[in-house]
């Protein structure tokens, strides 16, 4: 056994006191203190060169945070310049944000003010497309057409007289001009002729030349001709002659073949006659073989004669066997009569008693039908009567929806007055405004106090003040003040009766 202690020195040796009892301490191995340390260290190597690491990067990560924490805030470095330039990115991002949040505020305070803008404008023109301002307006073209007008006589009256020292200043000038367009003309009419003798030189020259050529070309265009007809003549002598021996050719082949022909037509005749010979011959030997079989045909006929003969026999045998059971059958039926006609008094009173039964069916069904029908007028009674109610029901609603209508029409005939009378003040402000401005500059404001007299409605007849002061032309006298349609009669109305005022005035009751 082998005592293990820690690195203690000689001193610290505990004494034998302390070892296990029973222990021999010859066999005890006394190790010594290099020994043991060495011993410890081979078995502690790899747990404290772990713990060596574990420190050397524990103080690399501390130098290294100690170095970050140095350099954070160094502006000479690539991390610090690049920091310096993600920042200012961020703030440029930032003012372009609020410059673009600008723009978009400023953006739709504009279109905001346009769409108002664009509104106000639908909303004049809207009021200007209005029958009242359209008459307005017209007046107000008459008016200022009016003013031009008096603008245009007042302009020609003012006008100064024609200077006579200036007319004939202007004459003179006029006179002088023509002179000098005269001269001109003269002088480009002499340059004219001039270049026309020229021409007219060169043209003589021209022509002496040409007739020179003329008749050069015509002699050697006559040597050209005749010796080209010289050449074509041989050779049309040439092809008449090569033709002629091509026709005799053409006439000996044909002799030849007309020799052939003839020699065929021999032979042909020949075989013709050959085929006809035989021909007769097959004729000759086919009447012969007919003849022999007709003779053995006239014995079929004389047997099949014989056997037609025997079943006529045998079927006029079979008809007078079937007339004999037929005459027995009605010897049984005319028994089977009499069996029936002795059970007759049995058959009526069967037929009587069905007959009962019969009856009694037929009541009781009429029965059934006239309760069946008590059943439907029952029902159509009840259905009349639900009729009858819902139709009342109908009544009452109409009555309600009848009154709902006349009071939404009167709330509706309200509104009505009181945006006619709000248009008519607003129509009288602008008309009272553009009256005041062209009274300035004009008189003829006739025209527009006229348009802004009429009223609205447009017509001719009087106020009607129940309906916001419309003017119609036609008006019923009742609270709608319906414009009626104005018919020109062609006779003069003398004591109408009430009938012919309301079909004159259209109406139907």
């Amino acid at each position: 056994n082998t005592l293990e202690t820690d690195s203690w020195t000689d001193s610290q040796i505990p004494c034998g006191t302390l070892l296990p009892s029973g222990v021999d301490l010859c066999q005890v191995t006394i190790l010594p203190n290099d020994e043991w340390k060495r011993i410890q260290d081979s078995l502690d190597k790899l747990s404290r060169k772990a713990a060596q690491l574990r420190a050397e990067k524990k103080a690399k990560k501390e130098m290294h945070l100690n170095s970050q924490e140095m350099v954070k805030h160094w502006a000479n470095t690539y991390a610090g310049m690049r920091k310096q330039k993600l920042k200012a990115k961020e703030f440029r991002a930032q003012d372009e944000e609020n410059e673009r949040r600008r723009i978009d505020i400023e953006e739709a305070l504009y279109r905001a003010q346009e769409r108002k803008k664009a509104i106000e404008s639908a909303k004049i023109y809207q009021y200007y497309q209005t029958d009242r301002v359209k008459t307005f307006h017209s007046a107000l073209l008459l008016s200022k057409v009016l003013k031009e007008r008096d603008a245009q006589i007042q302009f020609q009256k003012s006008k100064v007289k024609t200077d006579t020292k200036w007319e004939e200043q202007l004459k003179q000038n006029i006179e002088k001009a023509f002179r000098e367009e005269q001269e001109k003309a003269d002088k480009r009419r002499s340059d004219r002729m001039a270049l026309a003798n020229d021409h007219l030189k060169q043209y003589v020259r021209s022509v002496h030349l040409f007739i020179f050529c003329y008749k050069k070309l015509e002699y050697l265009m006559f040597f050209y001709f005749f010796k080209e007809t010289m050449e074509n003549r041989n050779i049309i002598r040439a092809i008449e002659e090569q033709q002629r021996e091509e026709d005799d050719e053409k006439i000996r082949k044909f002799v030849k073949a007309k020799k052939g022909l003839a020699n065929i037509r021999r032979e042909k005749d020949a075989e013709t006659y050959k085929l006809m010979e035989e021909r007769k011959e097959r004729i000759f030997n086919f009447l012969n073989e007919l003849n022999r079989k007709k003779l053995d045909n006239e014995d079929e006929l004389i047997a099949r004669d014989i056997a037609e003969a025997e079943a006529e026999k045998v079927q006029a045998e079979k008809e007078k066997e079937e007339r004999r059971k037929a005459k027995i059958k009605e010897i049984e039926e005319y028994r089977d009569a009499v069996v029936k006609y002795s059970n007759k008094k049995e058959h009526k009173k069967q037929e009587k008693k069905e007959a009962e039964e019969t009856l009694k069916a037929l009541i009781k069904a009429d029965q059934l039908f006239w309760k069946h029908e008590k059943e439907k007028q029952q029902k159509a009674d009840e259905e009349k009567k639900m009729t009858q109610t819902f139709i009342i029901q109908q009544i009452a609603e109409k009555k309600v929806n009848l009154k709902e209508q006349v009071e939404n029409d009167l709330e509706y005939h309200r509104e009505t007055e009181t945006l006619a009378l709000e248009k008519e003040k607003e129509f009288k402000q602008y008309a009272r405004e553009v009256i005041e401005s062209e009274s300035k500059s004009t008189n003829n404001i006739y025209p527009l106090l006229r348009a802004v007299k009429f009223g609205p409605g447009g017509g001719r007849g009087l106020p009607f003040a129940e309906r916001g002061g419309i003017r119609p032309s036609y008006q019923s006298r009742d609270f709608y003040g319906t414009q009626l349609p104005s018919y020109a009669s062609r006779r003069p109305v003398e004591g109408d009766s009430i009938g012919r005022t309301k079909g004159r005035l259209g109406f139907m009751w």
